[in-house]
């Protein structure tokens, strides 16, 4: 597990999904970065987020601001702007792990899977960046309603894809650190299933009447070393 306090930029952590892992991040102790295009939009949610956990922990910048001052950068935009906003920080993402919590849900029929053309988002974005940026997919399938209640013991798993094995493995240390249940399952291609099943949870959250239907991997014994 990642031991290490980084900085930590979470571009969209004015929504609701970046946000709560913005605010998991900071409680661990990470120094964590909000990124918006409205940097003052930014800079509420981040004192909001030191207001929850007390310290100061969070600021807020433009997504421009944010990424460069970071050694990590989250992306958790919506599926319409996850092109545009990494081309917008594409300067500042060489050399760093860029997590891309991006799913393709194409309004308003959200609860029906609809991947790309060419199959991952995710992927997509590692093609564009090339080689120097190291892209995982994460986080997916975790309801901001779960990461919103730092007291809550949340009951869900988390799929890590990437095509740098290491990257991946930082990745999970980084989910174990807010109380995820994580796995590397592998190359930045499986990223499809994350992708699609988020739209399944979507379904079943609207079927059963619940807020936060999750997953957990079975059949495997946790590693204490990971």
């Amino acid at each position: 597990m990642s031991s290490d306090r980084k900085t930590i930029a979470v571009l969209g952590g004015a929504g609701k999904e970046g946000g709560g892992l913005a605010l998991r991040w900071a409680h661990a102790g990470h120094t964590v970065v909000i990124g918006s295009r409205d940097a003052e939009r930014a800079a509420a949610a981040a004192a909001d987020i030191n207001k929850k956990i007390g310290t100061g922990n969070a600021s807020g910048a433009t997504n421009q601001d944010a990424a460069a001052q970071a050694d990590i950068v989250v992306l958790a935009v919506p599926f319409s702007a996850q092109r545009a906003t990494v081309e917008s920080v594409a300067e500042s993402l060489h050399g760093k792990i860029l997590i891309d919590v991006t799913v393709p849900l194409v309004p308003p029929k959200v609860s029906r899977v609809q991947l790309p053309e060419n199959g991952s988002a995710v992927e997509a974005i590692q093609k564009l960046l090339g080689d120097g940026v190291k892209v995982v997919s994460a986080f997916q399938n975790i309801s901001a309603h779960h990461l919103t209640h730092l007291d809550e013991t949340i009951d869900c798993d988390v799929l890590v894809c990437a095509d740098d094995a290491e990257a991946a493995d930082y990745v999970v240390g980084l989910a174990k650190e807010i109380g995820l249940g994580a796995w590397n399952a592998g190359v930045l291609a499986n990223s499809v299933v994350s992708e699609a099943l988020t739209s399944v949870l979507i379904a079943l959250n609207r079927r059963y009447k619940v807020p936060d239907s999750g997953i957990r991997i079975t059949g495997i014994t946790p590693r204490t070393d990971a």
